[in-house]
């Protein structure tokens, strides 16, 4: 799986507080529901679970000021939630996470609790969520009168015990190997560099990746829905947090109230990780023509070409260009891919990209160098890039078990490529640390529908790259009860930011009342970016 997150400036890897009453203790660390975890977990886990919670809902979270080099305005108040490295061992090392709320803007007669966020990567960073509030986003004031809104970095991410796999610097220099490969000689390079970011993995962050999965993050959710005082957890998973939602769902069915999930990881264990990501790479090259069709259809705008066929000339033109002098000395293949894929994820960067795309026919090089190229003096943002892929790769790789056999890996991508040529090869070497992973690779949970389980409600648009559609049918058949919506001939990644009444009026009906529609529901698209 690509990193679920809008990307800063870097091709991947390879291609690149206030105590809680007795009562609301008694009711923030119900023991996980009977049965629930044991399935999936070991019964010391289920109990360090417990124990962990038990610890926050007395402790509860003391909420300050947010400090002031972590870009969140007043009134949003951040804290730490305390959680146990390994869940086996509740009272051995613990880790902080970070966590932040704005409270909710109706009358307290009008609050409902707090909505937990996760906008998914696996690496991506919550803490943004509340500035939904102060930034006064239309599409969530009616949900922000009931909710508080609660970001949080899960394990391994940003201010919470973040994880390195390499010098940040390092990683973001350009240009890197083109990843599409012209010889074995290019597949061994890139083997290379794979198996040594897995080592550096270890290396730099070697007692937390045993620890750096779904179910312990799932886990951890539990921990600081406790020690916010919840009875029950309210969810909003996009993309990668989808899956956590799921694995949620599973493992504490009776704990959860209201949870919306959008963009949706495919659960079954067959897909996680390895076929998902074979998945999107058939998902991306469909939505990438879908672009590319746009773009045809706007050439009164971009000069590209009337068909797609013209303007996918101009992207080999510029592919090739770029392998044999990197534009303005660092921007090669793995960089431009790295920026145009922006266009197949979000319908938002169907423009920047484009006008870039246009500028350097048009003569300006510059343009596609400052979007493409890393920013070496962003040493911040260069480090949040190099910890965002650290944790992606971390997770997917520690989740599930991953072939190990190079000649699947070569065979599987090869095949794809053919047809799928625009991200598959890139989406490979991003993912082959898996294939040497220094520590043991885990089961996946079996994804289901357990006792006490509300209705969830499920949102996704058909032609979606980054998760493809088939995963929202998965889970809506693993999660009894559930509602689909469906937005039909869209393919933009996280549908719920998006403005289409059809989609915003039933997120906001569903958080505020519980009610879900009789059926699974289709609506048309949101409207086409207008160049």
């Amino acid at each position: 799986m690509r990193d679920m997150r809008p990307k800063s400036r870097v091709a991947a890897l390879g291609s690149a507080g206030v105590l809680v009453t007795a009562t609301l203790i008694a009711g923030a660390v119900a023991a996980p529901t009977a049965g629930a975890t044991s399935r999936y977990g070991q019964d010391r886990e289920d109990h360090g679970v417990s124990v962990a919670a038990a610890r926050a809902a007395k402790a509860g979270i003391d909420w300050q000021d947010c400090p002031a080099d972590w870009g969140l305005e007043k009134p949003i108040q951040c804290g730490w939630v305390t959680v146990p490295l390994d869940y086996a061992k509740p009272f051995g090392k613990q880790i902080k996470l970070a966590v932040d709320r704005i409270g909710n803007t109706g009358t307290k007669a009008e609050r409902q609790g707090a909505l937990l966020y996760n906008p998914g990567g696996p690496g991506g960073s919550g803490l943004r969520f509340p500035r939904r509030v102060t930034t006064k986003s239309p599409l969530w004031v009616n949900t922000s009168k009931a909710y508080d809104f609660v970001g949080f970095d899960p394990r391994g991410v940003g201010k919470s015990a973040p994880i390195s796999c390499a010098d940040p610097q390092e990683f973001v220099k350009a240009p890197k190997l083109d990843p599409v490969p012209d010889s074995e000689a290019d597949k061994l390079a890139q083997r290379k560099l794979a198996r040594e970011y897995a080592e550096g993995c270890y290396e730099r962050s070697g007692e937390m990746l045993p620890h750096m999965t779904t179910p312990n993050t799932a886990r951890d959710l539990d921990v600081i829905r406790a020690a916010l005082g919840e009875k029950k957890l309210n969810f909003l998973g996009v993309s990668y947090g989808t899956y956590l939602g799921a694995v949620y769902g599973t493992m504490f069915p009776g704990h959860v109230r209201r949870m919306v999930v959008d963009s949706v990881v495919n659960p079954s264990r067959e897909k996680i990780w390895y076929e998902s990501n074979l998945d999107q790479d058939v998902a991306f090259e469909t939505r990438w023509q879908d672009w590319q069709d746009w773009v045809a259809a706007n050439d009164a705008t971009f000069h590209l070409g009337t068909t797609r066929e013209a303007v996918q000339a101009k992207w080999l033109e510029l592919r090739a260009t770029a392998k044999k002098n990197p534009i303005g000395g660092v921007v090669g293949p793995a960089e431009l891919i790295g920026f145009f894929q922006g266009a197949p994820y979000y319908d938002s960067s169907w423009v920047p990209v484009a006008t870039v795309f246009s500028k350097y026919f048009a003569g300006d090089t510059q343009a596609l160098v400052d979007a493409a190229a890393p920013d070496l003096s962003d040493t911040a943002g260069n480090a949040a890039s190099e910890n965002g892929n650290a944790v992606y790769t971390a997770v997917e790789c520690t989740d599930a078990k991953w072939p190990t056999s190079w000649k699947k890996w070569d065979r599987d991508n090869a095949r794809l490529h053919a047809n799928h040529p625009f991200l598959t090869w890139s989406n490979a070497w991003m993912n082959l640390p898996c294939a040497t992973w220094p520590v043991k690779q885990q089961t996946p949970v079996n994804v289901k529908t357990g006792k006490g389980l509300p209705g969830v409600l499920i949102v996704q648009s058909t032609r979606d790259a980054a998760t493809p559609y088939g995963g929202a049918v998965e889970l809506h058949k693993r999660f009894k009860g559930s509602r689909l919506i469906t937005e039909k001939d869209a393919g933009s990644h996280g549908v719920t930011s998006l403005v289409n009444p059809c989609i915003n009026e039933r997120v906001d009906t569903y958080l505020l009342t519980g009610k879900l529609d009789g059926a699974d529901v289709t609506c048309a698209p949101h409207a086409t970016p207008k160049p």
